[in-house]
């Protein structure tokens, strides 16, 4: 084994590690969007010049260590850890009103473990499938991104809201990229995509500077929560995530999670709805059946996010899905370490700088290292964790940690122009989001609309 390899591996370790501590507790708070939490601090790992294997495993680690803790606060709290927990919110309240949070809870928690393991293999291979399509892909990704951010837009809570909202939104980023690159001579990137990330909290934050918004933000009481009894049901070591499972839940979880690695374009909250949907029906027990929506929903969440980053990844190196163009946009582009051509399509991110075979190995790296610092912590303290959580930790702190974030590498990208224009995308970006339904997915997507869709379609009108 080369020193190089070696470092390459021990740097990965490690970073894996940290994404996965990192993220098992932010995903214990609840309401912690993904594209807020992991963009930003994948972000960062990037520009650092951490090695491309390690940030990876890092990002990895990260998504598939949340996806797992963010069940916790679904399941024993009654409320949604983040955006993809709120389509197993009614079958975990369900399950808590029989009484058995913890059997939901333990459920989620395996069938993520299954999927994570499966879709990571899964997704390698669909990239492999479409690789010696790359060059026509490439060429016509203009066309393809439109096509895209119009399904994704459609497929949104907004429908038709949200896809007629791409027009404006597009024009405003065109029209601020212009007068940025006019002014300084250099155009933004990080900046566009910080403001789409962090959009609803900015559109909170002048909300509650107006009078009228003010009174949509005020609680009469601190929240309250009740907090599902503890119980253990096994004793000695810890269970394996197949015991937990039935053989019916193995082979749905299973099936889910290889058709979500598959549909790397869809919406993951949409393909959650879909797989959880398309297996209760099937199942007539009420309790089987919500147990078994419970781990096809949370091994969805995984599923959904491993492919929509890897297959685009591997194949293209072009942001061509919700997840690529949210969560992962670092890992496609983040300058001037990532970087995109516009015009040409050319690119020179992690899909130039990994093999397929590295991207095998450091993704199952990345879930292995989860898996083993997550799982057993969720199946044995969660409880004490989810406590500690809510009556301890300020989310506002939270909120704060991450503005600081955001002004820090504004800064570095732009200066002063840069927070003008995250604050700008952001208000605009955040009231589409809770006006219209028009989520961030749609809006990262239009952004890509704006840097390569456009300039083809003005080069084609002449």
């Amino acid at each position: 084994m080369s020193p190089d390899l070696i470092n390459d591996i021990a740097w990965a370790v490690g970073m894996g590690i940290v994404g996965a501590v990192v993220f098992a507790f932010i995903g214990l708070a609840s309401y912690t969007d993904e594209t807020a939490t992991v963009a930003p601090l994948t972000l960062l790992v990037v520009l650092l010049g951490v090695p491309p294997a390690a940030v990876f495993t890092f990002f990895m680690g990260a998504i598939v260590a949340k996806h797992m803790t963010h069940a916790i606060p679904t399941t024993l709290l009654g409320i949604p850890g983040d955006t993809l927990a709120v389509p197993m919110l009614r079958d975990a309240q369900m399950l808590r009103d029989l009484g058995v949070p913890h059997i939901a809870l333990r459920k989620a928690l395996s069938g993520g473990v299954l999927a994570a393991f499966i879709s990571v293999p899964l997704s390698v291979l669909f990239a492999w499938l479409l690789s010696p399509f790359t060059e026509a892909i490439g060429s016509a990704a203009p066309w393809i991104f439109l096509a895209a951010a119009l399904l994704i837009a459609y497929t949104s809570n907004g429908k038709l809201a949200a896809v007629l909202g791409l027009l404006p939104f597009v024009l405003m980023v065109v029209g601020l990229q212009s007068f940025v690159t006019e002014t300084t001579g250099t155009s933004l990137t990080i900046s566009f995509f910080l403001g789409i990330a962090v959009g609803p909290l900015i559109a909170d934050l002048f909300l509650s500077l107006s009078p009228g918004g003010r009174q949509t933000l005020r609680r009469d009481r601190p929240r309250s929560f009740d907090l599902a009894p503890d119980n253990r049901t096994w004793k000695g070591r810890l269970p394996s995530p197949l015991k937990i499972l039935d053989r019916r839940q193995l082979g749905y979880t299973g099936a889910a999670a290889s058709a979500s690695s598959a549909t790397f374009v869809f919406s993951p909250v949409a393909m959650t709805v879909l797989m959880g949907e398309l297996v209760g029906s099937r199942i007539k027990n009420v309790y089987h059946r919500l147990t078994t929506v419970m781990s096809v929903r949370n091994g969805t969440t995984e599923s959904t996010y491993i492919a929509e980053t890897l297959i685009p990844l591997i194949a293209l190196g072009l942001p061509l899905s919700p997840m690529a163009a949210g969560p992962a946009a670092p890992l496609f582009n983040a300058p001037p370490v990532h970087t995109m051509d516009n015009e040409t399509g050319q690119t020179n991110n992690l899909h130039d700088l990994l093999s397929g075979s590295e991207f095998l190995f450091y993704g199952l790296l990345g879930v292995v290292l989860a898996v083993v610092i997550v799982y057993p912590f969720a199946m044995t303290h969660a409880h004490r964790a989810a406590a500690f959580v809510m009556r301890r930790i300020s989310h506002e702190a939270i909120i704060g940690a991450f503005a600081g974030l955001i002004m820090v590498i504004c800064m570095y990208e732009g200066g002063l122009l840069a927070v003008g224009v995250t604050v700008t995308v952001g208000l605009v970006g955040g009231l589409m989001n809770k006006m219209f339904g028009m989520h961030t997915g749609v809006q990262f997507m239009g952004f890509y609309v704006a840097l390569l869709t456009v300039p083809a379609l003005l080069a084609a009108l002449g």
